[in-house]
């Protein structure tokens, strides 16, 4: 575990935008050849215009770098936050508490607030547009929702009181299990069910992607699927039946168009239909 956590002390931005890229291309590659959805779609174009949001998204976490940094150390040097107010505990133990905790707050807490606030909503519909969800919409959020994550992460930082090396695991463990969770694979559905038990199964993130309510306001754990289910937002629909999209942006010149999702946070709120 020593080792473990000397190398995400000191990780190289190449080591993470290896693990960003390979995660993609493995996936690419898996839903390519064994598709849970056979979709009629220009694949190559559509995972461009999700590139260009992951692309935003690094350019934003990379660019405000420096306030993360900041945050971790500061918690850990005034002793602030929950790990820091713990009994000293197995570094096993102790590194599970911290990833749960960071979960619960940098992933699921503001994932829930930007589905009930109608102005973080405009930002977050982006990601909810996508009619073809694979391994490329993993990351498809508008720069401005990247800014708002970005802050609940740091926030995340100093309640938990989370080292820098913790805040580094989790992060590439997140982008590996989103990556995962929207691939266009289909796993037995048994053993998907027993995942789901843990962690954000494929079946289960992708019910929060169908096209109307109340799925799309469910399952929105990130990594551990604990959280939807203490706090009772798990749902559950069988995967034969969920339609990708947002019944408010349907047409492909709005959901398949970067020029106009760049403008829909900006453009006249659509009340989604119940």
């Amino acid at each position: 575990m020593n080792q473990l956590i000397d190398y995400f002390e000191t990780i190289p931005s190449l080591h993470r935008g290896l693990i960003l890229v390979g995660g993609i291309t493995v996936f690419w590659l898996i839903e390519n050849a064994f598709p849970l959805f056979k979709f009629k779609y220009n694949k190559f174009n559509h995972a461009g215009i999700n590139i260009f949001f992951t692309s935003t998204t690094i350019i934003v976490n990379f660019a405000m770098a420096f306030i993360l940094l900041f945050a971790a150390d500061l918690a850990t040097q005034q002793n602030f936050g929950i790990l820091q107010w713990l009994p000293t505990m197995n570094i096993w133990f102790y590194t599970i508490v911290g990833l749960l905790l960071l979960d619960l707050i940098g992933a699921y807490l503001v994932h829930l607030i930007e589905h009930k606030v109608k102005f973080l909503w405009r930002y977050h519909l982006i990601h909810h547009t996508d009619t073809w969800i694979d391994t490329t919409s993993a990351n498809r959020h508008h720069p401005g929702e990247s800014v708002i994550r970005f802050a609940f992460t740091v926030l995340g930082v100093i309640i938990v009181g989370s080292p820098m090396w913790m805040v580094f695991l989790y992060q590439s463990l997140s982008v590996v299990f989103s990556q995962f969770n929207h691939a266009n694979i289909p796993l037995p559905k048994k053993l998907d069910k027993v995942l789901s038990y843990i962690i954000i199964s494929p079946d289960m993130h992708k019910i929060h992607h169908h096209y109307k309510l109340p799925y799309t306001d469910s399952n929105y754990g990130n990594i551990f699927s604990v959280w939807d289910r203490i706090f009772g937002t798990y749902s559950y629909l069988d995967r034969d039946k969920i339609i990708y999209g947002v019944d408010t942006h349907m047409n492909p010149n709005e959901h398949n168009k970067l020029s106009n999702l760049l403008k829909i946070p900006f453009q006249k709120y659509r009340a989604p239909e119940v």
